[in-house]
């Protein structure tokens, strides 16, 4: 039998070890796509960012395609996550070289003023602030390095043109630092270089605190619970215990891991009497080029505080703690006091990825004040400038 030169062809390709050839994606190629594509169709935020996703793809595609193991997968999938610039992005896993959460593992905030870096904010009881560091002092070094050239790592690559919320996020990534690096941060005190270096602090384990302030005044503060349903007896039992006092604090400052829509509704719940508007959802249906909006309400439940309410806020309120204040605010039942809150963008959703089993979660809905304002924009009624001017706020509430 007379053999072409296409069959002899065809029998040298399949006489070839299976090694040399690539007839299918790796797991991680194609869960890249799947991550991709994820984003692409649900993220609630890529328009009002103007994210350029398209463009991100053609920056990565070519790096999936060269990872052989899942720490390189990781870093691949934190580096896109950056592309979004916003904290409300993560995965359920990380590298002892991945960099902390923001807001939930952060503890200072710093700005860029006139070419300078200065620490303007510090989150109470916790590394930076236990280390010595003070508002107001000048950060001239971060690990031994100019604060500047550190920034690009957190940048957006698909824009060479970052704004002021791009330099946030890369501001507050950098300064959080990593799992498996002391943070050492150099300041100018007294014209003179001074080396602080902050550890890790734990939470506090509580639920909540409280406590009576003065005569007419009490206070209550809730220690980033508002995820745990244990909370909502904590609360009612604070309450009922404050419902003879003119004034309640409720402190929210504390609270940058968000939480549930059940814990907001229950807590807003002892302050009404009638059935109220406290947030505005929106949902892009983009298959069929379309819409969901709808208002979420807040029903009265139990016996009702009529006293003055005043919510603190601040740099670590983040998510559910950034609804209950515009709740508090849309329902007009509390004055709302401090800096501006984390600005983590919407409701949050998880998918997990099919081969590497990864969990990613990020905003698929948009989340307003019942103004209309995004919630991220919210600026407090009473304006501070940290959280010590925050808690002065409070003290002179008689």
């Amino acid at each position: 039998m007379k053999v072409n030169h296409v069959t002899r062809l065809i029998l040298v390709i399949f006489s070839l070890p299976f090694g040399n050839l690539t007839f299918a994606q790796t797991k991680y190629q194609t869960d890249f796509l799947e991550f991709w594509s994820n984003i692409n169709s649900r993220y609630a935020y890529l328009d009002q960012q103007h994210i350029d996703w398209k463009k991100v793809r053609d920056i990565y595609e070519p790096q999936s395609k060269k990872v052989t193991k899942d720490s390189e997968f990781v870093r691949l999938l934190e580096d896109m996550l950056h592309e979004l610039y916003n904290g409300h992005n993560s995965l359920n896993i990380n590298l002892s070289t991945s960099n902390r959460l923001i807001p939930s593992e952060s503890d200072m905030y710093v700005e860029k003023i006139n070419g300078r870096y200065f620490i303007k904010d510090l989150r109470k009881g916790f590394g930076a602030d236990l280390s010595g560091l003070k508002i107001g002092m000048e950060v001239v070094l971060f690990n031994g390095k100019p604060v500047e050239e550190q920034l690009a790592q957190f940048l957006p690559k698909f824009t060479h043109h970052h704004n002021q919320k791009m330099y946030r996020y890369a501001t507050d990534m950098l300064f959080a630092g990593t799992h498996d690096v002391q943070r050492t941060i150099t300041v100018l005190e007294d014209g003179k270089e001074k080396v602080f270096q902050p550890i890790t602090c734990e939470e506090v384990n509580e639920l909540l605190s409280k406590k009576v302030v003065n005569k007419n005044t009490a206070y209550i503060k809730i220690n980033n619970s508002l995820g745990n349903d244990g909370v909502i007896a904590e609360f009612d039992k604070a309450v009922d215990e404050f419902l003879p006092y003119k004034n309640l604090i409720i402190d929210l400052t504390e609270t940058p891991s968000g939480g549930t829509s059940t814990v907001a509704r229950v807590i807003m719940g002892r302050f009404i009497q009638d059935v109220l508007p406290y947030q505005i959802h929106e949902f892009d249906e983009k298959e069929y080029d379309t819409k969901r909006h709808w208002v979420e309400y807040v029903t009265p439940r139990k016996k009702n505080y009529k006293g003055n309410v005043y919510i603190l806020v601040g740099r670590w309120t983040g998510s559910m703690g950034e609804g209950i204040a515009i709740g508090f605010d849309g329902m007009k039942r509390a004055q709302i006091i401090g800096t501006p809150m984390a600005g983590l963008l919407g409701a949050i959703s998880n998918f997990q990825l099919t081969g590497t089993k990864i969990s990613v979660q990020f905003p698929t809905e948009r989340l307003y004040h019942i103004n209309n304002t995004p919630r991220e924009l919210f600026v407090p009624g009473i304006l501070t400038q940290n959280t010590e001017e925050t808690i002065q706020k409070a003290k002179e509430i008689q």
